[in-house]
């Protein structure tokens, strides 16, 4: 398996990224709905939000990367089962999901920084508060947090969807170019 992206698979770099990101994105929507049920005397109270936080700074980091990786890398060729539709589909589908992420993070921040104090990431640095004292910040940036997040969830599962269609369905190669073979 090669490491750069050719015209026909995915390289490893850009595969590993892939599915480490969707591993973080469902393991932090799973530690974000249990962090929020639990109450002041839980053991996890102060350290399921920073442990929340220090990943979700480490995956807005992963995910300006992986955006500049794509732009260097580029893409596999559309395979010719898809049609064209399928591809404006995908590629809106794409976007969104780099959109979202990045929205649920920007909002993510801003409830964390709403009271002035800085993130900070597993002790290696911390991320500044640059944005905050806005009236109700936390409150509403919170409920914005986890509508974005809803949807971009919904939207993982949808994409998760049409890769099992076109493996099962359409008997094409879009599901195991993106498990590298």
């Amino acid at each position: 398996m090669q490491w750069r992206t050719t015209t026909e698979r995915w390289g490893l770099l850009t595969i590993l990224i892939h599915w480490l990101t969707a591993l973080t994105v469902f393991s932090l929507f799973g530690l974000g709905l249990w962090m929020v049920s639990l109450d002041y005397y839980h053991a996890w109270y102060r350290q399921g939000p920073n442990l929340h936080k220090s990943i979700g700074i480490l995956l807005f980091i992963l995910t300006l990367l992986r955006l500049v990786w794509r732009r260097i890398e580029g893409r596999p060729a559309a395979l010719s089962s898809h049609t064209a539709r399928e591809q404006r589909l995908a590629h809106l589908a794409h976007n969104l999901l780099y959109l979202l992420m990045i929205a649920v993070m920007v909002f993510g921040y801003l409830i964390s920084t709403a009271d002035g104090r800085a993130i900070e990431v597993f002790g290696l640095f911390s991320v500044p508060a640059t944005l905050h004292g806005i009236d109700k910040q936390e409150d509403i940036a919170g409920v914005i947090h986890l509508w974005l997040a809803v949807t971009l969830i919904s939207l993982v599962v949808l994409h998760a969807a049409a890769a099992v269609k076109h493996h099962y369905f359409d008997r094409d190669r879009t599901l195991t170019r993106m498990l590298g073979r």
